[in-house]
């Protein structure tokens, strides 16, 4: 674990100059995986919440928490209780704090740039069977990473002036008219109002949306949706 932490160059991830101390997230991460008792978490965890991943005194969050989530979830797995309970605490911290303007998104393998917090909801459904298994604790994280919902677009057709898009949901989308971002390959993120017209059902992820007043070739396969009022989320 700690070769992983090393392996990141924090340096170079982007944080707010005032603010985000990358050695407090490497000494952090390091002192939280090999803390062997609850005063050694503690410690960890003052670096990586005063600076590291999260400022907890100014509320916000910073573009290295989205790195970080994976490693800490490894030490809730893997590392001593008092750490792992520190390492979910940050998590939950991460996820409900606001990041400074300019540093509200970070770039993603098919090249989006997504909100914060969408894309440390979607690093915390990549370990559901693990969060569940802890019980409320596991439970609660992955009820709040829900609301942080993202939709894949796989196949879509007209529906009047409107479009049925067919795809992938993970997180909830709850019921009625929301404002969504549209991130395409081939264009830049404009913004939809869509509706669920049919949800999940029996375990699948497989969900239909109604995207208002959009023709198909405006949300084709492998557009991902995420909800707007992430983008919006900014000191």
């Amino acid at each position: 674990m700690l070769d992983e932490i090393d392996a990141v160059d924090w340096g170079s991830v982007p944080g707010h100059p005032d603010w985000y101390e990358p050695d407090r997230a490497v000494q952090g991460l390091r002192a939280l995986a090999e803390a062997a008792n609850l005063l050694q978490a503690a410690q960890a965890g003052s670096w990586l919440g005063g600076g590291g991943i999260v400022h907890g005194h100014s509320g916000a969050v910073f573009p290295a928490a989205v790195v970080a989530v994976p490693l800490l979830l490894d030490i809730a797995e893997l590392g001593h209780p008092a750490a792992g309970a520190t390492a979910l605490g940050l998590i939950d911290e991460a996820l409900s704090c606001h990041p400074h303007a300019g540093y509200t998104r970070v770039v993603v393998p098919d090249g989006s740039a997504v909100p914060l917090c969408c894309a440390i909801a979607h690093r915390l459904r990549a370990r559901t069977d693990f969060l569940a298994g802890l019980g409320r604790r596991g439970r609660s994280l992955l009820a709040d990473a829900a609301v942080h919902w993202r939709f894949e677009v796989r196949e879509c057709v007209a529906d009047g002036s409107d479009t049925a898009a067919f795809g992938i949901l993970a997180g909830r989308l709850p019921d009625g008219v929301h404002l969504a971002e549209t991130h395409r390959a081939d264009a830049g993120t404009p913004l939809s109002e869509l509706t669920l017209l049919y949800p999940p059902v029996d375990g699948s992820p497989e969900a239909c949306l109604r995207v208002i007043a959009r023709q198909p070739g405006e949300v084709p396969p492998g557009s991902v949706l995420f909800p707007a009022e992430c983008g919006d989320r900014a000191h």
